[in-house]
């Protein structure tokens, strides 16, 4: 495996994750990995060739094919499934549903494992997910558990939704996020929860500079990034 530096930065739905994580990724010039994308892509991917949800093996043969390219772009990542854009559709509520479904899954998250490795390459990687730091970078030199309440997390999601002209209530969206994050936490494989050397930041209360900032200050602290 590469030695180049890892970033993991694990934590539930609406935490800021994939935003902080893409912000860092950009500050310092490194890699990114979107592991959740992994997972919707697999979801969208079973939807669109009517593969069934509680059908493991083809599930994962489904994984194990993703054909998959992320496109950086200044405000955001594009993501294309079999050269069609995918970029929206992977971010609807019915595609994360399906998506923590399929991510319990042992023969999915398998197939998708040594995927993720890949992305490892020099200068570094910023890896954004739920299960980073505890399985698939398990030597990771920076460890990040990010979190907010399920509440700021359901403002959140309903501000996203509003910005795309898309209408969705509260109390719908605050359901959805509790019963995903029940779902992940009790999952038999990779729940999701902290590494056991990871740094919890809670940013309910924190701006998205603040988080990215603290997150580029503690990898310039142990040496794995230059000061920016």
């Amino acid at each position: 495996m590469s030695s180049a530096p890892v970033l993991t930065i694990d934590g539930p739905g609406g935490a800021g994750k994939g935003t902080i994580s893409r912000l860092v990724a950009e500050r310092l010039g490194w890699h990114l990995l979107d592991s959740g994308a992994l997972y919707r892509l697999t979801a969208l991917a079973a939807a669109k060739h009517e593969v069934p949800l509680d059908d493991e093996d083809r599930l994962a043969e489904v994984a194990r094919n993703l054909d998959v390219v992320f496109v950086a772009e200044p405000e955001s990542t594009r993501v294309l499934l079999e050269g069609e854009e995918a970029t929206t559709t992977i971010r609807t509520e019915q595609v994360g549903d399906a998506a923590s479904r399929v991510a319990a899954l042992p023969a999915v998250r398998q197939a998708l494992l040594q995927r993720q490795h890949d992305f490892r390459k020099p200068p570094g990687l910023v890896a954004d997910g739920r299960d980073m730091g505890t399985v698939v970078f398990t030597e990771a030199p920076l460890k990040i558990f990010l979190t907010a309440s399920a509440e700021e997390r359901a403002h959140r999601r309903q501000r996203q939704l509003q910005e795309a002209g898309v209408d969705a209530s509260l109390s719908s969206l605050l359901k959805e996020i509790q019963a995903r994050d029940a779902r992940d936490m009790q999952r038999s494989v990779a729940p999701l929860k902290p590494a056991d050397d990871a740094i919890t930041l809670d940013t309910t209360r924190l701006t998205i500079p603040e988080v990215v900032d603290r997150l580029t200050e503690l990898l310039t602290e142990r040496g794995l990034a230059s000061a920016t």
